[in-house]
């Protein structure tokens, strides 16, 4: 039996998912929401399913097995929540959620109902980025004690006046939007999660970060030590290209990534590292959607699960704390104190 999918969100990103889901044997479209009547209209036109104008009416008029959501970041938390409360699984566009309480209580909301919760974080089926994880992980850097991360894109000359830029919907700027994508691989690729974050931001006169920079601390199963790590991030001036570049630090050789290669320097001797299979935007779409099918289909933990969008969610809203109030953050503590509010409120 194919797999009843409904979605939220219908225009841009939202419409290239489907044309993939589509092309799946096993995936069905049933339905569609969107506030936008074009974008409706043109979902109806091409899979001839009933179509809402929001989520709430789909859900109760049509039984699904899972949903895509692909909306503004702010009103991720609600829609996936009512999808679990109406027993559908969920894939999320990145980020997860705003907000370290709201990332908590869905992730506990998915565990407890059973339902499957994937983040879409493509950089997880990315044969580069799997190498670079492969090579980190493996052991023959040493120690891994540092690590640097930047990005660099025209992205407010491209998203200024959309709801990017509009807080109440994107939860933030630069960081929260193409940002994210640098957090997850950071944190993926080193296998670690957040101890502490400090951080400046600058908005460039905008109504969002445009520009900002991350000294984190970052914990490894089974490292003694922590992991000192820099975040840069930045919103202007990249004329056209965007500019991204990794360097992972052990105590016996280190890894680059830059310009979409690996460089390993290693034992005195530097060579490429090797990248094989095909890193094309469309490609690894395809194989998120698909994990999310597979994973849905057969009850298993996706290849991005809530509890990493949880990570990625406490390490950024700290570090927006961080850079309001001047001080570092420790966002294990943040985490902590979410599920404590959250066993309270189950509690009362």
């Amino acid at each position: 039996m194919a797999l009843r999918l409904g979605a939220i969100g219908l225009g841009g990103l939202g419409n290239i998912e489907l044309g993939l889901y589509d092309e799946m044997d096993d995936v069905e479209i049933v339905a569609g929401a969107d506030v936008s009547d074009g974008a409706r209209e043109a979902f109806a036109a091409e899979y001839g399913a009933p179509t809402y104008e929001t989520h709430e009416q789909m859900l109760a008029d049509r039984d699904l097995d899972a949903v895509n959501v692909v909306t503004p970041h702010t009103l991720h938390y609600e829609q996936a929540m009512d999808c679990f409360a109406a027993g559908a699984d969920v894939f999320l566009e990145k980020p997860m959620v705003t907000g370290i309480e709201n990332a908590v209580d869905l992730v506990a909301a998915a565990d407890e109902r059973g339902r499957v919760l994937q983040v879409g974080y493509q950089r997880h089926f990315d044969p580069l980025f799997r190498e670079l994880k492969r090579i980190v992980t493996s052991g023959r850097l040493g120690e891994i004690h540092a690590a640097n991360a930047y990005l660099g894109q025209d992205w407010i000359a491209i998203q200024r006046g959309s709801w990017r830029t509009d807080p109440d919907l994107s939860g933030g700027g630069q960081l929260y939007d193409s940002g994210s994508h640098l957090l997850d691989a950071l944190l993926w690729t080193l296998d670690a999660e957040p101890r502490s974050v400090a951080a400046v931001a600058d908005d460039r006169g905008e109504t969002v970060d445009v520009n900002s920079a991350l000294a984190l601390t970052l914990d490894r199963e089974g490292d003694a030590a922590p992991v000192t790590a820099s975040v840069g991030v930045v919103g202007d001036g990249t004329n056209g290209e965007p500019d991204e570049g990794m360097v992972v630090w052990g105590t016996e050789g280190h890894v680059r990534y830059e310009d979409g290669r690996l460089t390993v320097y290693e034992d005195g001797v530097t060579y490429e590292g090797e990248v094989a299979g095909d890193r094309d935007f469309e490609t690894l779409t395809r194989r998120k959607l698909s994990d999310f099918v597979r994973a849905s289909e057969d009850g298993t933990e996706p290849a991005v699960p809530g509890p990493f969008g949880l990570r990625v969610t406490a390490l950024t809203e700290s570090a927006y704390e961080a850079a309001e109030t001047g001080r570092t953050v420790d966002v294990r503590e943040r985490i902590e104190q979410a599920r404590a509010e959250r066993q309270s409120v189950q509690a009362d």
